[in-house]
């Protein structure tokens, strides 16, 4: 039975793919920092027929990146899919003289995601087989601080492992969703209402995407024909423009950091 591991899949778009991997046959692998959340979406997913396992992890903890490094590469037990999902929003100034979002952002979407993703390339690449979804962002092209910075390097990343894992039978997608109908805006404290609804985009066709591009080995996508056509647009518009447009929908943000992982 193929099995997917799954980091911040009890919310958001973690738990989404959660759900979507359990209707392809999956049995899951959900890591989350609360435990509460963790058997609420177990049981939920068991009770679709799917066998759930739970990690109580908080990726900004090295000791807990290694727990779930363990679990990646434990040819026992091997992971088919892993989605390196969970992240937050940050919408600490860049000349903060607290850094500690920043450093936690760094710990989570960052360096998470390198040792996890690397976990899994090598284990992945010993059977000669298996996927790694990185769920980057549409704000990797844009300028808002460091949120656009980290979700840039993911995307970067990504391609990187890409190609270093080219030819093994390891597939290694990045998902750039843009807004998209979860809770995570809410709990980022982003004030969604200035967002056009032109903007938003499902949860599922979301993930469907990311799925999708993931079995047909895409190393990019971004979910959506709008969105396609409006950071093709993006890419070709003068950074100026681009950092004047990213000004414009950082002031539809609060300053409360929220985690969705």
């Amino acid at each position: 039975m193929a099995t997917a591991l799954v980091t911040g899949g009890t919310s958001g778009l973690g738990a989404e793919f959660a759900r979507a991997l359990a209707r392809r046959g999956y049995d899951l692998v959900l890591v989350a920092r609360n435990p509460e959340r963790l058997d609420s979406m177990a049981a939920e997913l068991r009770a679709t027929g799917r066998s759930v396992e739970t990690l109580r992890a908080d990726l900004s903890d090295r000791t807990d990146v290694g727990v779930v490094v363990d679990r990646l590469t434990d040819a026992a037990r091997p992971i088919d899919v892993f989605v390196n999902n969970a992240g937050f929003g940050i919408h600490t100034p860049l000349t903060s003289v607290d850094t500690s979002s920043h450093d936690r952002a760094i710990e989570v979407m960052i360096r998470s995601v390198l040792v996890l993703g690397g976990a899994a390339g090598r284990a992945m690449r010993a059977r000669g087989d298996g996927a790694i979804i990185n769920v980057s962002s549409v704000a990797g092209y844009m300028a808002m601080g460091s949120y656009s910075a980290v979700k840039a390097w993911v995307r970067s990343y990504s391609e990187g492992l890409s190609v270093e894992l080219r030819g093994t039978g390891v597939r290694v997608t990045a998902l750039l969703p843009g807004w998209v109908h979860t809770e995570f805006h809410d709990r980022a404290g982003i004030t969604t209402s200035s967002i056009p609804n032109a903007l938003w985009i499902d949860a599922g066709l979301t993930i469907e995407s990311g799925l999708r591009a993931s079995e047909k080995g895409r190393a990019l996508v971004i979910p959506s024909a709008r969105f396609k056509f409006l950071f093709f647009i993006v890419n070709h518009l003068p950074r100026g423009v681009v950092r004047w447009i990213s000004g414009k929908i950082s002031s539809s943000r609060s300053d409360s950091v929220e985690t969705h992982a």
